[in-house]
C-alpha cells in the first residue's frame, strides 16, 4: 500500500497544473477535479504514513527487546562462566563443566538475539527511509493542494469579475443605443438641413428677383431710346 501510494504521490507532485489547465475546456471544473484527487490521495497517504510509522515503532520496540535480551543473556553467560571458574578452582570440575555448558547456552541465545537486532536494524533503516519519503510526499501534496485551492479561488474571482465587467459593458452599450442625446443630435441635424434648405430657397428667390429688376432696367432703356427717336423726328 505504502509503495503504491508513494508512486501516486510522486506522479501528482510532478503534475504540470498549468499545462492541464491550458488544455482543459472548463478550467474551473478541472481544478475542482484535481482538488478532489489530491484530497483523496492525501487521505490515503495519511493512512499510509500512520501505518508505516506504526510499523516502524513496532520494529523499534522489537529491536529494543532484542537488545535487552541480548544483554541479559550475555550477563547470564558471564555469570555462569564465573561460577564455573570458581567451582573449577575449588576442584569441583563436574559442576564447573555444568556451569560452562550453561554459559554456552546463554551465549547461543545471545548470538541469536544479536542476529535479530541486525535484522531489525536493516528493517528499521528501510522503514525509516520509507516513512521519510511518505511524509515528504504528503507535505508536498498538501502544499500543492493549497496552491490548487488558491488558484481555483483566483480563477473563480477573475471569472466573476469578467462577467461583471461584461454586464457593465452591455449596460453601457444599451445606454448608448437608447441615449437621448443621440436622438437630439439627429433632431439637430434635421433642423440644420431644414435651415440649409431655407437658405437655398432664399438664394433662389433672390436670384429670381434680381433677374426681374434687370429686365425692368432693359425695358426702361428701350423706352428712353424710343422717346429720343421721337424727339428727333419731331424736331
Amino acid at each position: 500500500m505504502a509503495t503504491s501510494i508513494l508512486g501516486r504521490m510522486s506522479q501528482l507532485a510532478r503534475a504540470n497544473i498549468n499545462s492541464l489547465l491550458d488544455r482543459a475546456e472548463d478550467p474551473e471544473k478541472m481544478l475542482d477535479q484535481l482538488i478532489r484527487d489530491f484530497t483523496s490521495n492525501i487521505r490515503e497517504a495519511e493512512e499510509a504514513v500512520a501505518q508505516t510509522v506504526g510499523n516502524l515503532r513496532l520494529l523499534e520496540d522489537d529491536n529494543r527487546e532484542a537488545e535487552e535480551a541480548k544483554a541479559e543473556w550475555g550477563s547470564k553467560a558471564g555469570a555462569a562462566s564465573r561460577k564455573a571458574d570458581e567451582l573449577r578452582t575449588a576442584g569441583n570440575t563436574v559442576e564447573a563443566d555444568r556451569f560452562d555448558n550453561l554459559a554456552k547456552v546463554a551465549l547461543r541465545r545471545q548470538i541469536s538475539f544479536e542476529e535479530q537486532t541486525k535484522t531489525y536494524a536493516g528493517q528499521i533503516a528501510q522503514q525509516t527511509e520509507l516513512t521519510s519519503k511518505l511524509k515528504d510526499g504528503l507535505n508536498k501534496m498538501r502544499e500543492k493542494r493549497e496552491d490548487l485551492v488558491q488558484k481555483r479561488d483566483e480563477l473563480v474571482a477573475r471569472a466573476k469579475m469578467a462577467k461583471a465587467q461584461t454586464k457593465v459593458q452591455e449596460a453601457v452599450r444599451d445606454v448608448s443605443v437608447m441615449d437621448p442625446t443621440s436622438e437630439l443630435s439627429r433632431f439637430e441635424e434635421k433642423i440644420r438641413r431644414e435651415e440649409a434648405r431655407a437658405r437655398g430657397m432664399e438664394e433662389v428667390a433672390a436670384s429670381s428677383l434680381e433677374e426681374q429688376f434687370d429686365s425692368l432696367d432693359d425695358d426702361m432703356d428701350e423706352l428712353e431710346v424710343e422717346a429720343r427717336l421721337a424727339a428727333l423726328k419731331g424736331g
